[in-house]
């Protein structure tokens, strides 16, 4: 039996990374896909683990040998996307695959697997909140950190369209409440 797919997708900011995180730490047959990117790897992010670190060319290169499940240029030169052969590595395992991307990525995902996928968005609590944890992070100058808020505010317009909205408010409830829903996906036939 090929595994399900979890799909998790949020604006920068809102945690999503975090709950795949508390995910992956259950007991549940789970196995993370790790996407590529062309941007720099960020002091805490190894290769292999975090993301596929390629250079723009090479993510290009990829795309054009029809590579990619689903990509997306984020920014100028800054690609990101999820490689089919990682995709097809996890599933044939029978293990469920758990994917950390973007919204326009994760409908791309779901559109091509329908009902085997569960896709989730997660919300922050407010667009206030959403700001303070990006700022919080102290890893973005400020035209990138305008860059991320302005996307992140188009990104919540595309919530309605997510199999279910997880609202991340207080993490601990968010992270029951994560488990529960996926549970409950992965039960049904």
């Amino acid at each position: 039996m090929k595994g399900k797919l979890i799909i998790f997708s949020a604006p920068s900011g809102a945690g999503k990374t975090t709950l795949v995180k508390a995910v992956m730490q259950t007991s549940l047959p789970l196995s993370f896909s790790v996407s590529a990117t062309s941007r720099f790897p960020r002091d805490n992010e190894t290769d292999g683990v975090d993301y596929y670190f390629l250079s723009p060319e090479k993510f290009r290169e990829l795309v054009n040998q029809e590579a990619f499940l689903e990509w997306e240029e984020v920014y100028e030169n800054q690609y990101y996307g999820t490689l089919k052969s990682e995709v097809e590595r996890i599933r044939s395992k029978g293990h469920h695959v758990v994917f950390d991307v973007d919204v326009v990525g994760g409908l791309n995902i779901k559109k091509i697997y329908g009902k085997e996928a569960l896709a989730i968005f997660v919300m922050p609590p407010s667009t206030e909140v959403l700001a303070q944890r990006l700022s919080n992070r102290g890893t973005e100058n400020q035209e990138s950190f305008n860059k991320r808020l302005q996307k992140a505010q188009s990104e919540l317009s595309f919530a309605s369209q997510f199999d279910c909205i997880i609202v991340n408010d207080n993490l601990d409830e968010t992270i029951l409440k994560t488990i529960k829903t996926i549970n409950d996906f992965l039960s049904r036939s």
